[in-house]
Order: structure tokens, then C-alpha cells, then sequence
């Protein structure tokens, strides 16, 4: 039996001896409890053995937002990428952001920076990945009116303003999510959590594991 946690705690205390052979452990973590936000399955595990046991499971589509002010739903988009189990993030601009609201999940997630919307152009082509925006444009399709590609860059823009120019004139293709209300546009965040989800709808399994 594994630790347990106080009431009033996250997460799981020391962890009571004997201690398990097993090298994916982190030792500290035993001795000193495990607080961490990550399931039951990876209680005591290293973060190195964590990214290598989601590396065997990641899903193909990658996730790309634009930086260039220091948008605050990034953290929010690295949080939910990690969720959903996303390839890799993209992070397109600034290189700095504020990692917050990712809450600690960008310890698990493969995070790459292109400066400019030429060097993830060129990227995605290398790697055979079309680029689907998804925006609220003229000519845009409704999200899940069609599956989306099995292999693609799933491609946002900064809150408020949306995709970029430059972006916009190099996608494959244009998603929109339907809204009913009277705001133009939804935050961000939530704009990826849903297009994340529909990608798990039409091409995920459950999730299992050995």
C-alpha cells in the first residue's frame, strides 16, 4: 500500500518500506512523498521515466500557437496538450511565456520554439504535416463537419486577434468552432481544448495502459 496523503493535500506521503525495486522510482520522491499533479500510475515515477512512458503512447496531431504578445493561454494550452497526449507543442514568437497556467505539465511535454511562421512552415513540410487553423474565417469549415488529418499541426492564434497573416497564407486548410452567442470569438484555451478533443473523437482509443 502507498502512502497517504493528509486531508487537506495533494498527492500521496512517503512511501512506506519495503520500497519497490523498480528504476523508474525516483528515490527523494519515496522517502518524501509524492504532491506531484499526475495519476495514480505515475505516483514515486521520475520525470524522465513519466516522458518516456507517455512517449509510447503520444498521438500524431501537434499543436502550434502564435506568441508574439505574450499570450497567457499558452500555459492553459500546454496543460490541455499534455491531457490529450499531444505530440509535441509548438510555440511560434517569443520564446518566453508564462508557464503558470501550464501547471508543471510542460516538465512532460515535448515544447519546440520556431522564431518565425517561415521556420514552422518548413518544419511541417519536412515532416509531411499539414497545417489546420482553426479561426472563426471567412471560408473557414465547421470543425466537425469532416475528420480532421489523422498526421496534422492543429494551428491557433493569439486571443484577441486570432491567426496571423503570415499563418493564415500558409495553412492547408481552416477550421471553425460553431458558436451561438454574441462574442466573435472564443479564449484561446478553450478553442484548443475543443479542437483537441475532436481530434480524439474521430482518430483516439481509450486510454489503457500495460
Amino acid at each position: 500500500m502507498v502512502g497517504r496523503a493528509d486531508e487537506d493535500q495533494i498527492g500521496v506521503g512517503p512511501y512506506p518500506d519495503p520500497w519497490p525495486d523498480d528504476p523508474r522510482y525516483d528515490p527523494e520522491l519515496l522517502a518524501t512523498g509524492d504532491r506531484r499533479n499526475v495519476v495514480d500510475r505515475y505516483r514515486y515515477w521520475s520525470v524522465e521515466a513519466i516522458r518516456h512512458d507517455l512517449d509510447q503512447r503520444r498521438h500524431a496531431f501537434h499543436i502550434v500557437i502564435e506568441n508574439w504578445r505574450h499570450d497567457l493561454n499558452i500555459g492553459t494550452v500546454v496543460r490541455t496538450a499534455n491531457a490529450f497526449l499531444a505530440a509535441e507543442v509548438h510555440i511560434i514568437g517569443r520564446r518566453r511565456w508564462n508557464r503558470r497556467g501550464a501547471m508543471v505539465t510542460d516538465r512532460y511535454q515535448h515544447i519546440r520554439h520556431h522564431a518565425e511562421p517561415s521556420d514552422l512552415v518548413a518544419w511541417a513540410r519536412e515532416a509531411g504535416l499539414p497545417l489546420v487553423g482553426i479561426d472563426n474565417l471567412p471560408g473557414a469549415v465547421p470543425l466537425g463537419s469532416s475528420p480532421l488529418p489523422r498526421r496534422c499541426a492543429l494551428v491557433f492564434g493569439q486571443e484577441g486577434p486570432g491567426l496571423s497573416d503570415a499563418i493564415r497564407a500558409v495553412l492547408d486548410e481552416c477550421r471553425s468552432i460553431p458558436q451561438f452567442g454574441s462574442t466573435r470569438s472564443i479564449n484561446a484555451g478553450v478553442a484548443a481544448g475543443i479542437a483537441m478533443h475532436t481530434w480524439i473523437q474521430q482518430h483516439g482509443e481509450p486510454p489503457h495502459f500495460d
